[in-house]
């Protein structure tokens, strides 16, 4: 049997554009001028903090750091009636229950946040675990996904059960830490070149990740 780990934010939930828009936001109350998508790619990575210090090409005071989290997320929140479920999405969780297989959401959200959104999406019933971020903001993936599996039963299934489904080079380097399989679907938040450069299959859609 295998389990799929999907991450939320730019793979189950295509939300490139409010995410953009929102850093646009927190840029905006340190002076800096505005990105586009290209320039999201151009500088994004985790942990968040960093993304930004690249951005403004300096380090950031924590007080800084407090208002552009804060910021972000406020304006997000405002922003989200504006985005929705990846084309595919649907399709690729029926094709899941359809071939006998399970599959979780772990995503960097906060947890409060991401639990009743995603019931109002209709999606928990397909999963058998919808975990957030507890924590902290910043944070790196790869510590919530080693969690993530434990709950899940990796010590008895084997790593080679799972399948982590993500967007981010983030993703990507979790699951090699955590040594399970990963494969990456191109949805804008990295340019193309860096998604392939971890060696894990990169695909054009959800469905396409399922066959990988």
């Amino acid at each position: 049997m295998r389990h799929v780990i999907w991450d939320w934010n730019g793979t189950l939930f295509d939300d490139l554009h409010i995410v953009v828009e929102s850093v646009n936001a927190s840029l905006a109350e340190l002076g800096a001028p505005p990105i586009d998508a290209d320039g999201y790619r151009d500088h994004y990575t985790r942990p968040v903090n960093l993304f930004y210090e690249r951005l403004l090409e300096r380090q950031l005071t924590a007080d800084e750091w407090k208002q552009i989290d804060a910021t972000f997320h406020d304006t997000y929140r405002l922003a989200l009636p504006r985005a929705g479920l990846a084309l595919d999405a649907l399709d690729a969780l029926a094709t899941v229950v359809e071939r006998g297989w399970r599959q979780s959401i772990l995503s960097m959200w906060w947890h409060e946040e991401l639990v009743p959104f995603v019931e109002g999406r209709g999606l928990s019933g397909f999963m058998d675990r919808v975990d957030g971020n507890h924590h902290d903001a910043g944070e790196t993936k790869q510590i919530h996904l080693e969690r993530h599996l434990e709950q899940l039963g990796i010590a008895e299934l084997g790593a080679e059960a799972f399948l982590v489904v993500g967007d981010a080079l983030d993703d990507a380097r979790a699951a090699i830490g955590a040594g399970v399989p990963c494969v990456l679907y191109d949805s804008g938040s990295h340019h193309r070149s860096e998604l392939e450069a971890p060696g894990v299959p990169v695909v054009e859609s959800l469905q396409a990740a399922l066959d990988a």
